[in-house]
């Protein structure tokens, strides 16, 4: 009877052990790229060449109407990485770190490193010299060398970075604050010079020669080192912003015929001057104008050469997508690709991103995780990017923290159709005045609001089930007096009135 007996104890020591142990943990590749508008196969483009992308969209969930929280670079990743809003984190401009005002807060890829993953991040995924260091197991990489291609613009750069350097007696930044304890940048100064070439370029190089090439070559890397432990790797992108410099080929894959002005190349019929800006981002650039519309060829040379930056960022996300599979990680990896804004390419007579209008808010963001029930769809739900903090946590079955603003969208990919938020909320600084935006499944409603009396000062509303591309502003018009009373209200009532129906259940740990 005595082996019988310890055979049947061994026995139950392994039931109780299986019930235990943890399931694998799902790796996450995080694909940050800056300034990516949904110009990809996936969303429906008939220019733009992106098989990469487009094969990711086939495997998971491309959310159609995805929104940053505010269009520009720092306040939209920090939005995204701390699952929190502007108006929480209190980061509206480029030079401010998030722990000034938030010191305790736990990022998205903290959190990660928290329940035992290793967490690293590649080239741009907080602003440029505000990283976050306690966000990575491993000191964050930056790719080497300049962002230009050809020999003679790289020596007039040269030249000219050293004589502003001279002239200003050193660096463009300075550090203004530093965290006491660790030194960290908290508050840098806003640029005193710029050194920048021409808008585009297209020299005749290998991927590798490029900043975002040398990424691709570092994750590839890491990934093989990685493979046998659970990762969460975050890589950032640098093109498609400006300057639009890629490698000649991907120029090679448009043909001028395919390429368009916008249909509306003028500002929306009674719109706020406080809508607008002057694109001064773009203005800085040699080959520019200071004032007043692009002549159109030079409108035309900067679509192609953003859509030949497009396709370069894809041939990247291409190879990275090849590596997982050779290395047996496909199938247990989560890969979220997002843009941290759009961007304007003419539309309403405007350039690059500064605004609440449709174009700058609206960014990709598609989803791919193993064993999801419908790989391939295309969902039309109204989501944010606060909420992608909360899905990967509910995808990699880790606890959802407090604190977070967003909602996870985890039940969207196995139904994408079901009911979901009412509205997508995103704002924009002009000076003192602050832009709330709301987008509903039909409309577009903005309010300019004073901070003193928190009253607006001007009012947007857009029907884009009449008007497309947002082309009229009805706000002072009599017959949308009641309809912007109601918007009005849904947007004083915020985020929180806007979660869908059902809210998600957050995720628990697995047993132990």
């Amino acid at each position: 009877m005595k082996p019988v007996v310890l055979s049947l104890g061994v026995l139950l020591l392994g039931i109780v052990s299986g019930w235990c142990s943890e399931k694998p943990k799902l790796n996450v590749l995080m694909i940050a790229v800056d300034d990516l508008r949904p110009e990809l196969g996936c969303y429906g483009s008939p220019v733009a060449r992106t098989p990469a992308t487009d094969r990711l969209a086939e495997q998971g969930t491309v959310f159609l109407r995805a929104y940053c929280q505010q269009a520009v670079c720092s306040p939209s990743r920090t939005s995204l990485l701390l699952g929190r809003r502007p108006d929480t984190t209190k980061i509206y401009e480029l030079q401010t770190h998030f722990r000034k005002y938030l010191p305790e807060v736990v990022t998205l890829p903290q959190h990660f490193k928290q329940h035992g993953y290793h967490t690293q991040g590649l080239s741009k995924i907080y602003h440029g010299g505000l990283d976050d260091p306690h966000s990575w197991s491993t000191p964050h990489w930056t790719p080497p060398g300049p962002g230009y291609g050809k020999a003679e613009t790289l020596a007039a750069l040269r030249q000219e970075q050293e004589e502003l350097r001279k002239k200003f007696k050193g660096p463009a930044i300075e550090v203004l604050e530093r965290d006491p304890k660790t030194g960290m940048p908290l508050k840098v100064s806003p640029a005193r010079y710029r050194v920048r070439g021409p808008a585009w370029e297209a020299p005749d190089v290998p991927d590798d020669a490029l900043p975002d090439g040398k990424t691709t070559a570092q994750a590839l890397e890491v990934l093989q080192q990685l493979k046998d432990k659970p990762f969460f790797l975050a890589v950032g992108y640098l093109k498609p912003h400006l300057p639009f410099v890629a490698p000649k080929r991907y120029f090679d894959l448009y043909k001028r015929e395919q390429l368009r002005l916008p249909s509306n190349p003028f500002p929306p019929k009674d719109v706020p001057a406080l809508a607008l800006t002057n694109w001064s981002e773009l203005r800085g650039y040699k080959d520019i104008p200071a004032e007043g519309p692009l002549p159109e060829q030079t409108a035309l040379d900067l679509i192609h050469a953003y859509y030949a930056s497009v396709s370069y960022i894809d041939a990247q996300v291409g190879r990275l997508l090849e590596e997982l599979e050779r290395l047996g990680l496909r199938e247990k990896t989560i890969v979220v690709l997002w843009g941290d804004h759009g961007w304007h390419l003419g539309e309403h007579g405007l350039w690059c991103k500064h605004t609440n209008f449709e174009v700058a808010t609206r960014s990709p963001l598609v989803i791919s995780a193993p064993a999801q029930k419908k790989p391939g769809a295309k969902c039309n739900a109204l989501v944010e990017f606060v909420d992608i903090y909360p899905t990967l946590c509910q995808l990699c079955n880790l606890p959802i923290p407090d604190g977070l603003e967003g909602t996870s969208i985890a039940p969207l990919l196995d139904e994408p159709d079901r009911q979901w938020k009412t509205a997508a909320f995103s704002q924009y600084p002009r000076g003192r005045v602050m832009g709330y935006s709301m987008r509903t499944e039909r409309y577009r409603y903005t309010e300019w609001r004073d901070p003193k009396s928190e009253l607006p000062v001007a009012v947007e509303l857009y029907d884009y089930q009449t008007d497309p591309h947002g082309d009229v502003n009805l706000a002072g018009t009599p017959q949308a007096a009641k309809l912007v009373e109601e918007l009005g209200r849904q947007l004083k009532a915020g985020w929180q009135q806007a979660r869908p129906p059902s809210p998600t259940v957050p995720a628990v740990e697995n047993p132990r």
